[in-house]
């Protein structure tokens, strides 16, 4: 295997490369690796180890009388020693502007306040995808009429945070009839999300159509309704974007463009993240990896946020594959941490 064959030099090579060329975007040569003074070697020495590295595809040379730069694959070899410590250096985050004292807090508020951290401290893209209203179980759920095709749903969560989302309809409902699907929804689901209740609605309907009537039957062809229409739909926050156009790394402005279309798009988001859903670390796309068009040049840092081991969304951040992996992993994964906390301590000040 490519990793055994890795000596001990040659890693500790391979990590001053990719620090020094993360913190100055330049070519490293040997001597500049001597000068660090971490590792005892002569230059030439240096220079077989590095052209070892290059070999093995962990370093390219851009110019043949320049120095050598990290591949992904280097960055990833880099990254991955990262990653494997067994305890990240803590970050420290500034304050939120609110702790949400109040037990119904607006849960948007909280994860927009988290983006523009993450962008303001990174000085790059900060992202935070939300859970679909569909997907969380809820304390309390109210079902209002705001106009003859529009009724806003709105959803207490068991760690009293309140969301809402306005759905259209085409058929005509009154209050009445919603109010009495709500009372009968809260009080037999509770605990439970919107999909189990359509779920459960489809098993359960013919017992409860005696008492309720068709309010029942209409709430059921509601939610049904919306949930074909957005299943799989969650609003993604960005702070930051026009941080990256500084960015020397990523002077294509149609790459750029391309980019910032691929973010915005939420399926695919979505998609790229489907393999990731563990609460306990973070995870670190280098170029290729995030198998997305024309990001190839970019780095995305991303971790979960959740309320009682339960996966409810993602932030993180995207910038230039030189980003300093050294600060923005623990960066994200205390804002997670952070995020996590304040869902789930509720009602006291959460101190960073």
């Amino acid at each position: 295997m490519v990793k055994s064959a890795l000596r001990d030099k040659d890693r500790t090579v391979l990590t001053l490369v990719a620090e020094s060329f993360v913190r100055h975007g330049r070519p490293v040569s040997s001597g500049a690796i001597s000068q660090t003074r971490r590792i005892s070697a002569s230059p030439a020495t240096l220079r077989n180890i590095m052209a070892k590295l290059e070999t093995m595809g962990f370093l390219s040379q851009p110019h043949t009388s320049a120095g050598r730069v990290p591949t992904d694959k280097g960055l990833r070899h880099y990254v991955g020693g990262l990653l494997a410590e067994k305890a990240l250096p803590e970050e420290r985050l500034p304050l939120f502007q609110e702790d949400f004292p109040n037990r119904t807090a607006d849960f948007d508020s909280l994860l927009i306040q988290a983006c523009r951290i993450l962008a303001d401290s990174s000085d790059n893209v900060g992202f935070v995808i939300s859970p679909h209203i569909f997907r969380l179980p809820f304390e309390h759920l109210r079902f209002v009429k705001i106009s003859d095709r529009r009724v806003l749903v709105i959803l207490v969560t068991p760690f009293h945070m309140v969301l809402t989302e306005t759905l259209e309809t085409s058929l005509v409902l009154t209050q009445t009839e919603l109010d009495r699907a709500s009372q009968y929804v809260s009080q037999t689901f509770r605990g439970r999300t919107i999909l189990a209740v359509r779920d459960a609605l489809l098993r359960e309907l013919p017992k409860a159509r005696m008492r309720y009537e068709d309010a029942l039957d209409k709430l059921l062809d509601l939610i049904r309704t919306s949930i074909d229409r957005q299943e799989g739909d969650s609003r993604i926050f960005l702070q930051g974007a026009s941080r990256l156009v500084g960015k020397a790394e990523l002077s294509d402005l149609d790459k750029l463009r391309s980019l910032f279309q691929n973010i915005e798009e939420k399926a695919a988001l979505v998609k790229l993240l489907s393999d990731f859903i563990s609460l306990d670390r973070v995870k670190v796309l280098i170029g290729a990896e995030a198998n997305l068009p024309n990001v190839e040049d970019c780095s995305l840092v991303l971790s979960h946020y959740g309320y009682s081991n339960q996966v409810l969304g993602t932030l993180g951040i995207i910038g230039p594959k030189r980003i300093p992996y050294a600060k923005i992993i623990p960066l994200v994964d205390r804002m997670a941490k952070r995020v996590s906390r304040a869902i789930t301590v509720f009602g006291r000040e959460v101190s960073l």
